[in-house]
């Protein structure tokens, strides 16, 4: 109990002087300009900041051999990070674990996981690759089912049968998949409403407004239109304010995400749903590689694959809170108060059961 108790003070001090700090690269496999994944970047970058550590994000503007050469640059380096953070996007995270192995380098899976497939392949050959300290995904699915619920519950009962379109992601992308299959299982909840057609508008505005353009040809009785992402949404909305169709009164419109665009819309109710939170997550991966440098091994616990409940629904008042939050630096988060240092054995992250309220 007095050996524990004493690693347990040194694990709590400071690093020292001279101590160095610990290095993080992100691959991040979105656009530099695009609003969810630079809202995802400061929010990690807050956090690395705040808890004294180093991190470079690499973005591959959504291009596979973009982030492989970011992979190989970051392995094969003179001054290698001490952990790599991936997103299994366009399912390049086989390919990095198998140029990691040897290295040293730490590797952690964030967003979108190995598929069952891929785990398989790995699986199969554990000598070729190296194995990722862990996964953290967000709860996709959940936040699919739950967006179409709570879309139902903005029309009157008894309005008789129900048009939806639905706006997916990318069909190479686990996260889009899981919104989808959420989408999909709360169907069986509402006999009425009739999925007219699922379209994959890779995130784009200018996409799924093209794509909305012609399916309101195809189903001009549409009540409802579930999108993957805000982007889509809003791209989905232009098509149909241009059709005399009003978002929130004649059309029920949902999105994931909490760029400011996004809070507003839902704030002056041309949103009726939205899901948001998951920019949190590299953040949430950030204070537990932190720890891990300091001695407290990833899954401790005996996990390791984590699925966080960052989603969650933003109503009217939360999204006014939100927005002033994005005005400050760090959102207002105290990274450090998040830490297993300093706490015993039995401690666990409180943003690994329940959203942090912020």
């Amino acid at each position: 109990m007095f050996k524990a108790l004493c690693q347990s003070l040194c694990l709590a001090l400071p690093l020292t002087a001279g101590a160095q700090a610990a290095s993080v690269v992100f691959l991040n496999p979105g656009l530099s300009n695009e609003t969810f994944w630079t809202s995802y970047t400061r929010f990690m970058q807050a956090a690395a900041d705040e808890l004294g550590m180093d991190l470079r994000v690499e973005y591959s503007e959504r291009r596979a051999d973009v982030v492989m050469k970011q992979a190989r640059a970051a392995l094969d380096g003179p001054q290698r990070p001490d952990y790599l953070v991936l997103v299994n996007e366009q399912y390049v995270a086989p390919e990095i674990m198998r140029l990691s192995q040897g290295t040293g380098v730490k590797l952690l899976l964030v967003n979108n996981g190995l598929t069952a497939g891929q785990a398989r392949r790995v699986a199969a050959q554990p000598d070729k690759y190296a194995m990722p300290l862990g996964t953290l995904t967000t709860n996709d699915e959940q936040a699919g089912f739950q967006m179409l619920h709570e879309m139902v519950a903005q029309l009157p009962k008894g309005e008789g049968t129900l048009d939806l379109l639905a706006f997916s992601g990318v069909k190479t992308t686990p996260a889009s998949q899981r919104r989808e299959d959420g989408m999909r299982r709360a169907l069986a909840d509402f006999p009425q409403v009739r999925l007219r057609q699922v379209v994959y508008g890779g995130w784009s505005r200018e996409r799924a407004y093209e794509q909305a353009q012609l399916l309101l040809q195809r189903y001009p009785d549409t009540r409802l239109v579930w999108s993957a992402n805000d982007e889509m949404a809003f791209g989905a909305m232009q098509a149909f304010e241009e059709a005399g169709r009003k978002p929130g009164r004649d059309v029920v419109f949902s999105a994931v995400n909490s760029s400011s665009e996004a809070l507003r819309a839902r704030i002056d109710g041309r949103l009726s749903v939205l899901m948001g939170g998951h920019f949190t997550l590299g953040g949430w991966a950030m204070v537990m590689l932190h720890d891990d440098a300091r001695g407290l091994a990833f899954a401790r616990d005996g996990g390791g694959d984590y699925s966080l409940p960052v989603l969650q629904s933003i109503d009217q008042a939360k999204a006014r809170r939100w927005l002033k939050r994005l005005d400050l630096a760090d959102y207002g988060v105290d990274f450090k108060a998040y830490s297993a240092v300093g706490h015993p054995p039995s401690y666990r992250y409180p943003f690994l059961t329940s959203p942090v309220e912020y």
